[in-house]
C-alpha cells in the first residue's frame, strides 16, 4: 500500500509555448510547495491543442517546443517532482505529429510518452483530432513511489475498453488529461438548444455541452467500474466547459477547481483506503470474457427463453 500526493492543475492553455511554460513552471513550483509529489496538465498544456488554440502546425516552431520541454524537465529535476503534461510530439516527414502527454521523473528525464489512441473526426481524417494529428499505437504505464500510473487524453474516454485493459496491467491511478474549453458563448448556447433545454435540469453541468455533461460523468463511472484514481485537469481558457477534479476509486469526487480560473489542485491517492469497490471479485473474469459472475448451470428451464 502507497500514498502519493497529486497536483491536478489548470490554466488558459494558448497558442504561446513561452506563456504556457510560465503557467507550467509556476504551477509545478506551487505543486511541490503544497507537498506534491506529481504535476498534471491538460490535453496540449506545453504546445497548445491545434484545431482549438491555434488554426494548424503550418508554421508550428518545434524548436521552441523542444526547448521549453528541456526546461519543464529541468524544471521538474530542480524541484524534485514528477511532471505529467500534454504536448505535440513531432513526427517524420509528412506525418501529422501525435498528441502526447510526455512523463517527467522527478530526475528531470522523459520516462514515457503516451500518444493518444482515440483521436476525434471523421474515418477520412478531415475534421477534428484526425485533421492534426496522427493517433498512436500503445498504452503507457510507469510506477511512481509504490504506486502503477497510466495515462490518457480526452476523447479516449468515449472508448471504455482502455481502462479494462489498464486495469488488467494493475494500473491504480489514471492521469487523464483533457482539453474543453475557449468555446465561444455563442457556440455553447447553441450546442444547449441542440441537446434541448427542457433537459437542461436534468442533466446538471456547468455548462450543458456534451463534454459537460458526458467527461464528468465518465470519470466517475471509469474510477467505480475500475476502481482507479484519476486525476482530470482541462484547462482554463475561456469559456472552459468544465473545472479540474479529481476522483477517488469509488467514484467519489474529491476536489474541483473552479471553472474558467487557473488553479491546482491537491489530492491524495492512498491505496490503502479500504473504499467500496462492488466488481472486486469479478472484474477480471469481465475483462478476461466471463460476462457473468457465479457459476452457471445446465437447466432446461433456463434454456427455454419463451416458456414462463
Amino acid at each position: 500500500m502507497a500514498v502519493l500526493t497529486v497536483a491536478t492543475c489548470q490554466f488558459p492553455v494558448s497558442a504561446d509555448i513561452a506563456a504556457n511554460l510560465r503557467h507550467v513552471k509556476r504551477q509545478m513550483s506551487l505543486a511541490s510547495q503544497r507537498g506534491a509529489r506529481v504535476a498534471h496538465f491538460p490535453e496540449g498544456a506545453l504546445s497548445g491543442y491545434a484545431g482549438t488554440d491555434f488554426e494548424s502546425f503550418e508554421g508550428f516552431d518545434w524548436d521552441q517546443l523542444g526547448d521549453a520541454t528541456g526546461q519543464l524537465a529541468e524544471h521538474s529535476r530542480r524541484l524534485g517532482i514528477w511532471t505529467v503534461t500534454g504536448s505535440a510530439h513531432q513526427l517524420s516527414g509528412r506525418h501529422k505529429p501525435h498528441n502526447s502527454l510526455y512523463v517527467v521523473s522527478d530526475a528531470g528525464r522523459i520516462i514515457e510518452r503516451y500518444d493518444k489512441r482515440f483521436c476525434s473526426g471523421d474515418p477520412a481524417a478531415q475534421t477534428g483530432d484526425l485533421a492534426h494529428y496522427t493517433p498512436g499505437s500503445h498504452f503507457s504505464s510507469w510506477e511512481i513511489d509504490g504506486i502503477r500510473c497510466g495515462a490518457l487524453i480526452c476523447y479516449d474516454y468515449r472508448f471504455p475498453e482502455l481502462y479494462r485493459e489498464y486495469g488488467q496491467r494493475g494500473v491504480q491511478l489514471m492521469f487523464h488529461s483533457f482539453h474543453a474549453a475557449r468555446v465561444s458563448p455563442r457556440r455553447i448556447a447553441a450546442i444547449r438548444e441542440a441537446l434541448g433545454p427542457q433537459y437542461a435540469m436534468l442533466n446538471p453541468a456547468a455548462t450543458y455541452t456534451y463534454p459537460g455533461v458526458t467527461m464528468p460523468a465518465a470519470m466517475t463511472t471509469a474510477a467505480a467500474c475500475n476502481h482507479m484514481w484519476i486525476s482530470c485537469p482541462n484547462s482554463s481558457a475561456r469559456q472552459s466547459l468544465w473545472a479540474a477534479f479529481f476522483v477517488r476509486a469509488d467514484g467519489i469526487t474529491t476536489g474541483r477547481l473552479r471553472r474558467n480560473v487557473a488553479g491546482v489542485l491537491i489530492s491524495a491517492v492512498n491505496t490503502s483506503h479500504e473504499l467500496y469497490d462492488s466488481t472486486a471479485a469479478w472484474r477480471g473474469r469481465a475483462a478476461a470474457g466471463t460476462l457473468h459472475s457465479g457459476t452457471l448451470v445446465s437447466d432446461p428451464r433456463s434454456d427455454d427463453r419463451t416458456r414462463t
